[in-house]
């Protein structure tokens, strides 16, 4: 029993490593010089307007323009936004509408700001978003090379809380292991595909031919949900290893971490108490159980319960290379997926009890 148990967990580390094969990476620069539209929802975001206004600022694409709408800030984003940008003509702020009912707030910021735009291009980003200034050019490579209406991908996370350690470098790993890249970066299958908002470039031709964010206005999980839109219409979506030109500092506190996991894991698994049942199983099966057995082979002297631990790690520790990662994150593993499973659940019982997710001083069910 014990040799399958090691042929499974070795089996997950050689389809994870043919999987990454089929993952591009941002190195080549396209030509085209049609103008872009950068595009930046912000709401209370004056810790992050500096460091993003100086990193778009270097980007090098041109022609390009950057839209930036003011989400009914309350903080000094405003006066942050109209001091550091009043000297570059490629700016424009805009001021957001009240939010109308049925609408997710980022959604409906994402919608306005598409209708302000004039680019053949959207580049979709997240405030606490840091692009090197090739970004554009590497992208529209990638968007030229594979046909495709929309090119995502999940960047590098700094992780400076205990809960982000455990919990945000899951985002790669559940994409780089369990979503099949081949078959989501070649086919328009719609069941096949991840998309991670902070980082969403749109030919407009496929953003108008999906029905853009107002086609998921109400969507907690927007940015997948428009990546299968734009699949459905016949586009290609392209995930690309972005981790190494886009940073995302998406939490700076445990309860951020906190909050945002529990608003998105639950809708992640389409709402489905079987979903998270199996995936807890699992992770305690194949991601936990392994520490306790290395632990006893150790003292026992029978090294080969050791060999799940050693496949588990390798696997993880691929994914963190991959995405740019603490190269010390994969000893982690065994804890963090205690951490996922308990998230996953908290997440779950709180949708079951229609009990309310905040979010950016927001409130959603």
């Amino acid at each position: 029993m014990m040799y399958y148990y090691i042929l499974i967990t070795f089996l997950f580390l050689l389809a994870t490593l043919i999987n990454l094969l089929f993952l591009p990476k941002l190195s080549r620069k396209s030509t085209v010089n049609d103008l872009v539209s950068v595009l930046v929802p912000m709401r209370n975001e004056e810790r992050n307007v500096k460091g993003l206004i100086e990193s778009i600022k270097r980007i090098t694409h041109s022609p390009v323009e950057f839209i930036i709408l003011d989400d009914g800030s309350t903080d000094r984003t405003r006066e942050l936004l109209t001091r550091l940008t009043k000297d570059d003509p490629r700016f424009r702020i805009i001021d957001g509408k009240p939010l109308p009912q049925g609408w997710v707030g980022k959604v409906h910021a994402c919608n306005e700001l598409s209708r302000h735009a004039s680019g053949s291009y959207y580049l979709y980003l997240d405030a606490d978003v840091r692009v090197s200034p090739s970004i554009i050019d590497k992208v529209l490579f990638q968007m030229e090379r594979y046909d495709s209406g929309l090119v995502t991908g999940f960047p590098h996370f700094p992780l400076p809380t205990f809960l982000s350690k455990m919990l945000v470098p899951f985002q790669h790993f559940l994409v780089y292991f369990h979503l099949p890249l081949a078959v989501a970066n070649h086919t328009t299958r719609s069941a096949f595909t991840a998309a991670h908002g902070a980082f969403m470039f749109f030919k407009k031709e496929a953003y108008d031919d999906c029905g853009g964010h107002e086609a998921v206005k109400s969507s907690l999980l927007e940015d997948v949900h428009l990546s299968r839109k734009v699949k459905e219409n016949g586009w290609k979506v392209t995930l690309v290893n972005n981790s190494f030109d886009v940073t995302c500092h998406m939490y700076e506190t445990n309860k951020e971490v906190w909050e945002g996991f529990l608003k998105n894991i639950y809708v992640g698994t389409g709402r489905s108490p079987i979903s998270v049942i199996l995936l807890s199983l699992f992770y305690s099966i194949f991601y936990i159980l392994p520490l306790p057995l290395a632990l006893y082979g150790l003292v026992s002297g029978e090294f080969g319960y050791v060999l799940p631990l050693l496949g588990i790690w390798v696997q993880t520790f691929m994914i963190d290379i991959i995405s740019n990662q603490s190269k010390w994150h994969f000893l982690l593993v065994p804890i963090a997926s205690i951490f996922f499973i308990f998230i996953m659940w908290a997440s779950m019982l709180r949708g079951m009890k229609n009990q309310v997710y905040t979010w950016k001083g927001r409130t959603y069910s």
